[in-house]
């Protein structure tokens, strides 16, 4: 008889670690290094952890949570990322809720991890207990609260998962003290699937060849193109569709530098002070195609009024965006990264000549009324148009531009030139106060080699003026623009317009930002008048470092044009 040899199965030995521990190691294991936060007494024994690992992990410090959060979100938005923010229980967490209703609503992916007093305190208002959990709920994606060192791994794996498949999103993990510091035998496995979770809903052919047959058909074919072609990695698809069909394409505030700002067939930006021509033409197209958008309110203007002559095809990743607010006539679900392909394959190669010189045309007309104004100016003060242009002239649509909230916002996103995705970094449908800077922050540790210009309002600029402590303590070379009109400018105009100029609470007494930028050991300089700017726009970005630039504004100048609210887009208001 022949002589066996049993080969024993070796069991792999799993190593026993604290649950903060466990924390770190997830965190590695999701190729994440590095994180923003900010420490407290029930994150402490995470954080003991990070100290331990110093030399193969990064946590920056911002001088507020709310600056983590959007720290975290400008470098998810600038890579593409996931990015991670921690935080303490009580303050530090709700110091965060701001921060993830913006990400949530802008589909940016986040993991949120935030400590909590232990299990045995829960529910007994112990001292920095709030309910996080309860709180944030209807802004995340998903979360969770740990209270068993032993569900770490599964979790955060699930955490990682769910913030970054399908439509992105944000994710918060509640960790007890007590689960921090219990011990668990450690084994990490990465995860790419949960029963009942679809990210990507499986494309239908039919819709897409249903779609094709509605765009070879039509004659005046018009785009919105969204931040889903963004978030899908699927700009080169884009590009390859539209020079197929020749179809005039305009961008969602969030689609801006998806596609070049220069290339031929790129018409401008839709929705409230979006460009006069694509708005005008979206009441007269008769196919409407919308990809990776979600027709807010700010793009359609009144809806009962919207595009209501056009059959309307929709490309989306998520079922519920589909009819939401625009009824579709072909709803084309799944990753557009797979079905755009698929109907560049099924639609006809064409050119909508006269179609397209309508555009051009009524861009000539808005360049008349309002741009040459803006980039020319006959007023005596300085615009944020030509102060646009003057970045624009040494960045040469290259660098990234991070705008606050605000008028300043929308000449960001209406003069800035943009060569590369991904370059337009702002708060869309959240509208926070004090993201620029933080997110130029983040989008400058993400994309080192890039230049990052943060363009930002007086108002903005204050609700998180502390960060330039974390610029300073880091040696962050971000560039700064403050637009200074001494006004909440946007609600200024709204007044001015619609409620007989009483300029309630919006004029702005403010300090000397140059000595605040000198304080944070931060090169500076004010700008007044016209002959100056441009030098000192170069001068910025010729500096090696960090810069603090102030350009004084004229105080009641307008972004144009504008659809009012409540108003169709076909009313849009050149002044």
């Amino acid at each position: 008889m022949e002589k066996l040899e049993v080969l024993e199965k070796k069991e792999v030995k799993k190593e026993t670690i604290s649950g903060a521990e466990a924390v770190v190691k997830c965190l590695l294991n999701e190729g994440i290094d590095l994180v923003y936060g900010y420490p407290g007494g029930a994150i402490m024994p995470v954080y003991d952890e990070f100290y331990k690992r110093k030399d193969e992990f990064t946590h920056i410090m911002t001088r507020h949570e709310q600056g983590a959060i959007h720290a975290a979100q400008g470098m998810a938005r600038a890579t593409g990322n996931v990015g991670v923010v921690i935080a303490t229980s009580g303050p530090g967490a709700t110091n965060l809720v701001t921060g993830i209703a913006d990400a949530q609503i802008d589909s940016t992916p986040l993991v949120c991890i935030t400590g909590q007093v232990g299990a045995h305190l829960l529910g007994t208002d112990a001292f920095q207990e709030t309910d996080i959990i309860s709180i944030s709920t209807p802004v995340t994606k998903w979360n969770y609260q740990i209270t068993d060192a032993k569900e770490i791994p599964e979790v955060l794996a699930k955490a990682f998962y769910i913030a970054k498949s399908g439509r992105p999103g944000v994710v918060l993990i509640d960790i007890t003290k007590n689960a921090q510091f219990d011990k668990l035998d450690f084994e990490y496995k990465k995860c790419n699937h949960i029963r009942s979770y679809v990210p990507v809903p499986k494309y239908d052919l039919s819709k897409i060849k249903e779609a094709a047959e509605l765009i070879n058909n039509a004659k005046k074919p018009f785009i919105i193109m969204g931040q889903g072609v963004i978030l899908a990695k699927a700009e080169q698809y884009f590009k390859e569709f539209i020079e197929k069909t020749g179809i005039p394409t305009s961008q969602t505030a969030l689609g801006l530098s998806g596609l070049e700002t220069n290339h031929r067939l790129n018409v401008g930006m839709v929705g409230m002070h979006g460009h006069y021509a694509p708005n005008k033409k979206t009441n007269e197209c008769d196919v409407l195609i919308a990809i990776g958008m979600r027709f807010d309110d700010r793009v359609t203007g009144n809806l009962s009024k919207y595009a209501t002559q056009a059959k309307v095809i929709h490309l989306d990743i998520d079922p519920a965006e589909i009819s939401k607010n625009v009824k579709a006539d072909v709803g084309v679900l799944g990753d557009i990264k797979e079905t755009l392909p698929l109907l560049t394959d099924y639609v006809k190669a064409k050119e909508h000549k006269v179609w397209l010189q309508q555009f051009k045309d009524l861009y000539k007309e808005e360049y008349k009324e309002v741009i040459k104004d803006q980039l020319s100016p006959s007023k005596k003060g300085l615009t944020m148009g030509e102060s646009l242009e003057a970045i624009n002239k040494y960045t040469k649509g290259d660098a990234i531009i991070v705008s606050d909230v605000g008028q300043h916002q929308m000449f960001a996103c209406r003069y800035a030139k943009f060569n590369k995705t991904r370059s337009n970094i702002t708060s869309g449908g959240l509208g926070t106060m004090g993201f620029a800077l933080p997110a130029a922050i983040g989008a400058k540790v993400g994309m080192p080699n890039r230049e990052v210009v943060a363009v930002i309002g007086d108002g903005g600029y204050q609700m998180t003026i502390q960060e330039l402590g974390t610029i300073f303590q880091h040696k962050m070379a971000v560039k700064i623009v403050v637009l200074n009109n001494s006004f909440l400018g946007m609600v200024r105009q709204w007044q001015e317009l619609f409620f007989d100029k009483r300029y309630a609470s919006t004029e702005m007494v403010n300090p000397d930002f140059q000595t605040i930028a000198k304080g944070y050991d931060i090169a500076c300089n004010k700008v007044s008048k016209r002959e100056d700017l441009d030098k000192s726009v170069k001068a910025m970005l010729d500096h090696d470092g960090a810069y603090f630039l102030e350009i004084i504004i004229e105080k009641e100048d307008n972004v144009f044009p504008m659809v009012p609210t409540g108003a169709s887009v076909s009313d849009i208001r050149l002044k």
